[in-house]
């Protein structure tokens, strides 16, 4: 055996640098096999970054046929200058937009919301009684009263949106600039009840039908322009507003909850996040809005709820010729200070979305039509 390693040696456990240099060298790499694959010739892959590229891609695209689009619609419309009545025309229509298609997507939480506020025993829970209608009048059935749904808020948003813009500008030019500014949440209150006051009018003949199409069984008429003319026929037109009162009650301090609620709610998002909202994009600007409408939307459903009761109760219940106040004392009697709170966790899901789709919807159609100044008077 020799004393000394040899040079094959050598050459294969130390680095070829220097002869004095101990570290061991690199071990030598295998010699691949026919049927293994060159790594060199593939990338690496991965699943989410593919997807997170897609996005990306999707992403700007879209924002770009948006772009495209908003400078078509912007340019044939002209420019909009804040509080003038393109402004005020802009924001009826946003305020349309963002309501009716709102209101119909849940048409069917309303349905089980208001039959179980007529009986609260009639269904155990929302699926129960998906499936119940379904088999018993089939999938359209449970989107019964959509149709006067779809109108009457469409109608009832672009009263609200439109009117609370002007009523907002309308009460700040009244008390003048500072006291506007000191007593911000004041003139909130005022322009949303005052706008509400004028949208629940347009609103209440819809609200009648639909309220009936969703508490008889089977619904006592096919369609909106059906359920106006049977009450009317029976009724008279003062039939279609027999639920104005309630509706007042339920819609004037749900809509100043929802417009000064979520005012407040934007304003302490923005408060708290780095730069002012002109740093941020459309799609962040967005995003606090429906965050905010969402949060806002929790909170109309609580103090709203007593008064949704008892309007569906009315219409659903109440006697020809019964005056109103009667009205009400006998249907309280029947379900007691419980009853008044029947299906509130379903109308607080059902109302959140709804607030937080409807000022997402409002304040992205303002953007689209290049409408300057913020949603909100005060930011």
């Amino acid at each position: 055996m020799p004393l000394f390693p040899t040079a094959r040696v050598l050459s294969s456990t130390f680095s070829p640098a220097s002869p004095f240099d101990s570290s061991p060298a690199e071990p030598a790499a295998p010699t691949p096999s026919r049927y293994q694959a060159r790594s060199e010739l593939y990338s690496a892959w991965s699943v989410a970054d593919d997807a997170k590229q897609k996005t990306a891609q999707l992403s700007d695209a879209a924002a770009k046929e948006f772009e495209k689009a908003s400078s078509k619609a912007q340019a044939k419309a002209g420019k909009i200058e804040l509080y003038s009545a393109k402004y005020y025309a802009a924001c009826t229509f946003g305020g349309l937009m963002a309501c009716g298609a709102t209101h119909w997507s849940v048409t069917p939480l309303d349905l089980v919301k208001c039959r179980r506020q007529v009986d609260s025993k009639m269904y155990k829970g929302n699926f129960e009684a998906w499936g119940k209608i379904s088999r018993a009048e089939g999938v359209r059935g449970i989107y019964t009263g959509g149709s006067p749904t779809f109108f009457g808020y469409s109608a009832q948003g672009a009263f609200k949106y439109g009117g609370y813009e002007f009523f907002k500008k309308f009460y700040s030019d009244l008390v003048g600039e500072q006291n506007a500014y000191n007593y911000k949440t004041g003139v909130y209150l005022a322009a949303s009840a005052s706008a509400e006051f004028i949208a629940d009018i347009a609103l209440c003949p819809f609200e009648a039908v639909k309220v009936r199409m969703q508490t008889t069984m089977p619904p006592f008429a096919s369609g909106t322009l059906d359920g106006i003319s049977k009450i009317t026929a029976k009724e008279g037109w003062s039939g279609l507003y027999k639920g104005l009162y309630p509706l007042w009650g339920r819609q004037i301090p749900y809509t100043m909850m929802k417009f000064a609620s979520f005012e407040t709610i934007v304003e302490m998002i923005y408060d708290r996040l780095p730069g002012t909202k002109a740093d941020y994009g459309k799609g962040a600007q967005t995003a606090v809005s429906f965050s905010g409408g969402y949060l806002a939307g929790i909170l109309c459903a609580i103090v709203s709820h007593p008064a949704d009761v008892m309007v569906s109760k009315l219409n659903a219940n109440r006697q020809p010729g019964e005056a109103f106040g009667a009205a009400m004392g006998r249907i309280y009697k029947d379900i007691g200070f419980s009853g008044l709170w029947n299906g509130l966790p379903v109308r607080i899901v059902m109302i959140g979305t709804l607030t937080g789709l409807q000022w997402m919807i409002y304040d992205y159609f303002k953007i689209f039509m290049g409408v300057s100044g913020p949603s909100f008077f005060f930011a």
